[in-house]
């Protein structure tokens, strides 16, 4: 049984079928469960909606680094919305310096809201980072971030990156990138990973694995990712599903409590 980590499955509502039809091809893949991430106020609604449907899916709740400043909750806002029973996880959150531009004081504001939520819930942290490692990891490491635990999601990062994520008690999560041609670096990265911190994810609908590159991705393309790592580290298959699956139920009990 295999685990997507991490996608945004409202977004696959004008796909054929819909998010049905998404989930059906989860279920037949042998992908027991599923993390739909949030990135806006719109979309909290819409995951937690979700995950009141199907029980095999959980929910997180926050915003974006890239949504507009003006859409920031605050600290006690997250905190409320965190109280939903099938919300695990606070995020996505971070840093993103690629498509920001300007004085980002704000977007640094809004990640330590989320930080601050995560540790009052103790709720894990759903990070996003691009072009803003070193920042992210500073307010990680500063903010006492492992006190609530977390992933690094979609990670394309160096292996000093990773080591520091490590060295806080996170998670690193993999996602399609790793199967491209031509991510050596990040490929080099996930041969050394240790078996009981990696994660697997989706991102979907971005992002799609090869043999899917360049369509739209769904939860059930998870399985490639963790044959790709297979062969990569060389382990079966089935060690790759069956220690990311234990490690997300280590990050997040509450998903098990919620699959018994």
């Amino acid at each position: 049984m295999y685990i997507d980590s991490h996608c945004h499955l409202n977004l696959l509502a004008d796909q054929p079928g819909g998010v049905a039809a998404a989930v059906a091809e989860a279920t037949a893949n042998d992908i027991e469960h599923i993390l739909c991430i949030a990135i806006d106020e719109k979309s909290i609604g819409e995951v937690c909606q979700l995950a009141q449907q199907y029980p095999q899916i959980t929910a997180s709740v926050g915003i974006h680094p890239n949504v507009d400043e003006n859409a920031t909750l605050t600290t006690d806002q997250l905190i409320v919305l965190a109280a939903h029973p099938k919300v695990i996880a606070i995020g996505e959150t971070g840093l993103d310096y690629f498509r920001s531009e300007g004085d980002l004081a704000w977007q640094r504001q809004r990640f330590l809201y989320h930080i601050d939520a995560a540790k009052h819930c103790r709720k894990p942290l759903i990070i996003h980072t691009r072009e803003a490692r070193d920042d992210t990891m500073r307010m990680l490491e500063q903010e006492n971030a492992r006190d609530a635990g977390g992933i690094i999601h979609c990670f394309t990062e160096n292996w000093q990156t990773a080591k520091r994520a490590l060295d806080i008690g996170f998670y690193i999560s993999l996602s399609g990138i790793v199967t491209f041609k031509n991510a050596h670096e990040l490929q080099e990265v996930a041969k050394k990973l240790p078996l009981d911190r990696i994660l697997i994810e989706t991102d979907a609908p971005y992002l799609a694995p090869v043999p899917h590159r360049g369509k739209v991705n769904q939860p059930a393309y998870v399985k490639h990712v963790a044959a790709f790592l297979a062969e990569l580290r060389g382990e079966s298959e089935a060690m790759i599903a069956a220690a990311t699956t234990e490690n997300f139920y280590r990050l997040f009990p509450a998903a098990r409590q919620l699959a018994a």
